[in-house]
């Protein structure tokens, strides 16, 4: 029997605020880009930079809380699996795109900073483990077959 895995974890920071949108079965999809930054001396001793950029698609609840609380420039820990996706463009090209399928994120910035509080300065999370969001899809990993959900259906 062959063992398989497929897990990306990340922490980034959103590099644009969060799109919702609901599919035709009414389920909420909400999809973000992530940059990850490396950084290394070459071997002339300068310091280098890069930045990689994740796509990043939750759905359900996860979806409704990305959409709420997370902002462009907020700091996140997403954990999920790869996909890749492929259709036909209009001109008939073959097109794919590459995408990370959150299954749990925690926000990772400090008390305060992306995170809506109410007019009595109390956060608007649940915050007794510092700023973990109880996000976790509890052996309830999104459940869509590819046959449900078509690229046409798909809002990006």
């Amino acid at each position: 029997m062959a063992m398989s895995l497929n897990r990306a974890q990340l922490i980034g920071n959103l590099t644009r605020d969060p799109e919702m949108k609901q599919i035709p079965g009414g389920q909420a999809v909400t999809t973000f880009s992530l940059a990850t930054n490396l950084s290394w001396t070459d071997a002339s001793g300068q310091k280098q930079d890069k930045a990689e950029y994740h796509n990043i698609v939750a759905w359900r609840k996860l979806a409704e809380i990305c959409g709420q609380y997370l902002k462009k420039g907020t700091k996140v820990f997403i954990e999920g699996r790869i996909q890749t996706r492929a259709w036909e463009a209009e001109d008939g090209a073959k097109k794919y795109r590459t995408e990370i399928v959150a299954e749990n994120m925690i926000m990772l910035d400090r008390k305060g900073e992306g995170i809506p509080m109410d007019q009595s300065g109390h956060a608007g999370l649940n915050q007794s483990t510092s700023q973990q969001v109880p996000t976790q899809m509890a052996g309830n990993a999104p459940a869509y077959a590819e046959e449900e959900v078509t690229i046409d259906d798909l809002p990006f």
